[in-house]
């Protein structure tokens, strides 16, 4: 089933160019759809037939990262983590507290490591073109009480993506148990899992609102997702088609950080919806970024990732 919206010229490409959504069609609430709708207009404008698919219809993440590959989809807003497995550079994008600010990330991947990055990925079948914002920075949700710092963690059991997230909640002092997305409201429900992190938005564009009781804005990180393109396809266009679709790239960047600046209403949003909001004293922070720092050593990554991403946030 796809989505409503279907763009389209009379000048338009011979194939239609496919975008895989990961999030409802909603370009006041949701990131990565302002993200990719713009880029599908820009592509419209110049001559494409572009058509979105709604979230799940053309299955999870590991089956559009497979599609795109082989060349079957050409547009996926997909998981930054995922991604980063393909280009192991992008791998502090994944990790806690190494960007102090949306501008921080975008001058580091400027600074050459989204060509390094793009050097791995499309030897693996898949183009970057860019990165979205989910909103406000990561923090703290939970069912069950204030959290004020790092001791109020203990005996939380939180949702992970990945053993790589368990490992940071262990270096917090709680436990994480992996649980796929689409299972989460279940396991909050049930106590399977207490909370998640995630940016400020997403209980509400997810229908959470009603067992999350509780939010810390910990500051941990920038959510993201990763807009990736079929290499196989790009190769397939001109030069000049490559052009468009670079600019509107460049295009979906910017509306992508226009919105990303309108997104400090999004704790007031959290309040009205019921969730208490806890915003962490610089103590506390610290504290928090201070516990997280080991991590950095768990995960693999190329020798000298990390001081390369930090030499470039600091120029």
């Amino acid at each position: 089933m796809t989505c409503a919206l279907v763009l389209s010229t009379g000048a338009a490409q011979a194939q239609t160019v496919k975008i895989a959504l990961d999030s409802a069609a909603d370009m006041e609430n949701s990131g990565p759809y302002v993200w990719v709708h713009t880029f599908g207009q820009y592509l419209q404008e110049h001559g494409f037939e572009v058509e979105e698919f709604e979230r799940g219809a053309l299955g999870g993440e590991a089956e559009r990262l497979d599609q795109v590959q082989q060349g079957l989809l050409e547009i996926s807003s997909s998981d930054t983590k995922g991604v980063a497995a393909l280009a192991p550079v992008l791998t502090p994008m994944t990790l806690p507290f190494v960007f102090p600010g949306i501008e921080a990330m975008d001058r580091a991947l400027a600074s050459g490591i989204l060509d390094d990055a793009n050097a791995a990925a499309t030897v693996e079948g898949v183009r970057i073109l860019g990165f979205s914002t989910l909103g406000g920075p990561v923090g703290i949700f939970n069912t069950q009480r204030t959290i004020n710092s790092a001791a109020d963690m203990a005996g939380l059991r939180m949702r992970a993506l990945d053993e790589a997230q368990i490992a940071i909640y262990g270096l917090w002092g709680t436990t994480g148990t992996i649980v796929a997305w689409d299972e989460v409201p279940n396991a909050l429900q049930t106590g399977i899992a207490d909370g998640y992190v995630n940016p400020p938005l997403v209980p509400i564009l997810f229908g959470h609102t009603g067992f999350i009781r509780y939010f810390t804005d910990a500051r941990i990180s920038i959510g993201t997702r990763t807009v990736i393109a079929s290499e196989d396809w790009y190769q397939s266009l001109s030069n000049e088609q490559r052009q468009i679709v670079g600019e509107a790239a460049a295009a979906a960047t910017a509306a992508s950080r226009a919105w990303h600046a309108t997104r400090s209403a999004e704790l007031q949003m959290l309040r009205d919806n019921g969730i208490e909001v806890t915003e962490l004293s610089e103590e506390a922070w610290n504290e928090f970024r201070t516990l997280s720092m080991p991590v950095y050593s768990m995960v693999p990554m190329p020798e000298g990732t990390m001081d390369r991403w930090f030499a470039a946030i600091a120029e």
